[in-house]
C-alpha cells in the first residue's frame, strides 16, 4: 500500500514540476493555489463531461450500471482513505492487499444481488408469455391526449 501511495505521489510531484516549467517558460508565474485552481478546473470539467456522455449512454440501458460506478467509486476513495488514517494513526497495518479485500467484498456481495435481480427478471419474463394471454382479443391503444381530454 505505502509503495503504491508514494507511486502515486511521484507521478503527482513529475506532473506538478512539469507543469511549473511549461508555465514557467510561457512567462507565466502562479501560486500553489492558482495551479491548483486551474489543473483541478480543467480535470474536473473533462473528467465530467466524459462522465456524462457515459452516463447518458449507460442510463438507456440500466441506471443500476450508474449506481454501481458511483457505488465503487466512492468505496475506492473510502477505503484508500481508511488505509492511510490507520498509517498515519498507527491503529492497523497499511496494505494495498486490505483495500483489494474490502473491493471485493462489495463486487461478490453485488454480484450475489445483480444475479438475484437477474432471476427476478427473467422468471417475470417467462410467467409473463405464460400466463396471461390475449385470448383473441385486440388492445385498444390510448394516446396520452386521449386520455385526458374527452374524445
Amino acid at each position: 500500500m505505502k509503495e503504491v501511495i508514494l507511486m502515486i505521489v511521484e507521478f503527482m510531484n513529475e506532473f506538478h514540476d512539469l507543469f511549473i516549467s511549461a508555465f514557467g517558460l510561457l512567462g507565466i508565474n502562479m501560486t500553489d493555489k492558482e495551479m491548483h485552481f486551474w489543473v483541478l478546473g480543467i480535470f474536473g470539467i473533462i473528467f465530467f463531461f466524459a462522465t456524462h456522455i457515459i452516463f447518458r449512454l449507460v442510463s438507456r440501458w440500466s441506471i443500476t450500471v450508474i449506481s454501481f460506478i458511483y457505488t465503487f467509486t466512492v468505496l475506492i476513495v473510502i477505503v484508500f482513505a481508511i488505509e492511510i488514517q490507520q498509517k498515519v494513526t498507527n491503529r492497523g497495518h497499511m496494505e494495498f492487499q486490505d483495500a483489494v479485500q474490502g473491493l471485493w467484498g462489495f463486487l461478490v456481495l453485488f454480484s450475489m444481488y445483480a444475479a438475484v435481480k437477474l432471476i427476478m427478471f427473467f422468471m417475470k419474463k417467462l410467467f409473463h408469455k405464460k400466463g396471461i394471454k390475449n385470448k383473441g382479443k385486440k388492445k385498444s391503444r390510448t394516446t396520452r391526449a386521449s386520455r385526458h381530454h374527452d374524445v
